[in-house]
């Protein structure tokens, strides 16, 4: 079965930024996930656009930018001219007035728009920018902080999700408490992609490589 996995980069070991990079690269992760966070829109704040622009030179693989900051049509244009064509970024719609004008500067700059959906966002609330994004980053836990508890009620919206994928031309990716279990239930489902954190992924005693294998050799 092909499902994405992108690893949580907030996670990682920031002594040995560029080993950790060279290390999942290796080991076959498929994307790079970075968690932009202000203080103001979440309540923490996580990686920096120094970070971001070091990882995107340190690895060919895609990056996915998840900016958790209040308006971000005043900084995206800082973001867009570091990253790569075909990079993707996601922002939170409650946190812009007008969230199609920033996905639209996302579109013009060859990148792919992604809105982020918190556990209290109902999928009614953002049913018109479901026609204007290429992915849709459902957040399982509140944003702001690693190693949060799995909110069970976020299944339902993501069945809700997957009814109008098709029509709407998304596709859905998992963001947060990500178990194997997890996978093993929204991957056949259709969801294309998890971020691996610290679930599954970070601070474990084995390799990245024999880690992520294990993870697609899940028995579906």
């Amino acid at each position: 079965m092909n499902f994405e996995l992108t690893a949580s980069m907030m996670c990682a070991n920031y002594g040995h930024l560029e080993k950790e990079v060279q290390d999942l690269e290796k080991g076959g992760i498929d994307s790079f996930h970075i968690d932009i966070m202000d203080g103001r829109y979440v309540p923490n704040y996580a990686m920096s656009l120094n970070d971001m622009r070091y990882i995107a030179s340190a690895t060919a693989k895609p990056l996915d930018v998840h900016l958790m900051v209040e308006h971000p049509n005043n900084t995206i244009a800082i973001f867009l001219e570091n990253l790569r064509k075909g990079d993707t970024v996601y922002i939170h719609p409650e946190a812009e007035y007008h969230p199609s004008t920033t996905l639209q500067k996302i579109i013009n700059a060859g990148m792919i728009p992604g809105i982020a959906i918190n556990p209290g966002t109902s999928v009614e609330t953002v049913m018109e920018m479901l026609r204007i994004v290429k992915k849709v980053l459902v957040m399982s836990v509140n944003p702001g902080n690693a190693g949060q508890m799995f909110l069970p009620y976020v299944g339902k919206k993501i069945t809700k999700l997957l009814a109008l994928r098709e029509d709407m031309d998304f596709e859905i990716y998992w963001d947060g408490a990500c178990s194997a279990d997890k996978i093993l239930e929204y991957a056949p489902r259709g969801v294309q992609g998890f971020v691996l954190g610290t679930t599954l992924l970070f601070g474990k005693k084995q390799p990245y490589g024999e880690t992520l294998q294990n993870i697609r050799n899940l028995k579906f």
